[in-house]
């Protein structure tokens, strides 16, 4: 062998050898958010009119709700008229009540800024043709304030469902919706994501950002729960935590294992499983079909299969093998959850 192609086997094994250790890793953005980075919804009920016959003013609500927007147009009706003019206004069939949602992203949204906003009937039959003739939005009941204004024509994304509807850009921000993601304490925090929150990652995650950044005071990261890492902004960084955060959540780490488990979708049939869910002693008798799983697993039926192991995937190959059909392989998953010998997480969809 050349020394030219000795030297090259060696760069490819060292090669080899470094690729499990890269892909190992993985940056904290992958993984987790900055706490006050979320989406924001703002809900109110509006009053579509324009409609042709598809609405019900018939009910209480809906006809508050229309004398109400009469009196913000400058028309009241007197209460002493309500009784006449409510009967009246039972006969109108083109309007009705929605429900409104808007979502303010992460980044927030300020006075000005324009944003879809949702629709959903409360009564009538169809949305279809209407206008949204105006909603006051809030951000709960907590907070009285006015944050946003809505109106628009509608436009129906499935004629399937007419009672529901979307206004593209028919949401006007009134208020500024902010996300600051800085405390009074010049801390910030980081939530990982559900799908590595646990204690075993959230210590991970406080280790290699105090090893990182941690020369003044080791105390500056803690993880306060399975989900929840406080940091307190280094000093060089009081002044700039917007490039704190940015260095932050480039900063790799060892790639997590999220908990075993396997998602199971009723309705399509689909079984995901990863790769470390095991099973427990059990005996699972289906039609002509028994499943004994024990230190070595075994299947015994009119074809006998043999597994060495008692991982959950080599359960539903065998049963794949028998033709066991999805619905029935769920309902035995299910089982052997019931029982406690599922050693994971079962999520079901």
């Amino acid at each position: 062998m050349s020394r030219i192609t000795r030297t090259l086997l060696a760069v490819l094994l060292l090669v080899a050898a470094a690729a499990p250790l890269a892909s190992a890793r993985t940056q904290l953005r992958n993984i987790c958010r900055v706490k006050g980075q979320e989406e924001n919804v703002l809900r109110g009920l509006g009053l579509v009119t324009g409609l042709n016959g598809t609405g019900e003013a018939a009910d209480p609500a809906t006809m508050r709700a229309l004398a109400r927007a009469m009196e913000l147009m400058g028309s009241p009706i007197p209460e002493t008229m309500m009784g006449t003019t409510g009967k009246d206004l039972e006969k109108w069939k083109n309007t009705c009540l929605v429900m409104v949602t808007a979502r303010v992203p992460a980044t927030g949204a300020r006075r000005g800024d324009k944003l879809d906003c949702y629709l959903s009937a409360m009564n009538g039959k169809s949305l279809a043709g209407g206008r949204l003739a105006f909603a006051a939005l809030q951000a709960g009941p907590q907070d009285p304030r006015i944050y946003a204004l809505c109106e628009g024509a509608i436009q129906l994304d499935n004629i399937e469902q007419p009672l529901v509807g979307r206004v593209h850009a028919g949401c006007q921000m009134e208020e500024d919706v902010k996300t600051p993601f800085v405390n009074a304490q010049n801390e910030i925090t980081l939530i990982l994501d559900k799908h590595h929150a646990n204690f075993s990652t959230a210590n991970d995650v406080a280790e290699a950002i105090r090893s990182r950044y941690s020369r003044e005071d080791p105390s500056m990261v803690q993880a306060k729960n399975a989900a929840n890492i406080v940091i307190k902004l280094p000093a060089e960084y009081i002044e700039d935590p917007v490039q704190f955060i940015a260095d932050l959540m480039g900063e790799t780490v060892y790639a997590p294992e999220p908990e075993a488990r396997v998602v199971v979708n009723e309705r399509t049939g689909s079984i995901v499983i990863s790769g470390d869910v095991t099973i427990g002693d059990v005996v699972v008798s289906h039609n002509d079909v028994v499943v004994e799983a024990g230190g070595a697993m075994q299947w015994e039926s009119l074809t006998t299969q043999e597994v060495d192991d008692t991982k959950l995937q080599s359960l539903v190959n065998a049963l794949k093998a028998l033709e066991v059909p999805a619905a029935e392989m769920i309902d035995i998953i299910k089982g052997i959850e019931k029982n406690g010998k599922l050693h994971g997480v079962l999520i079901m969809e």
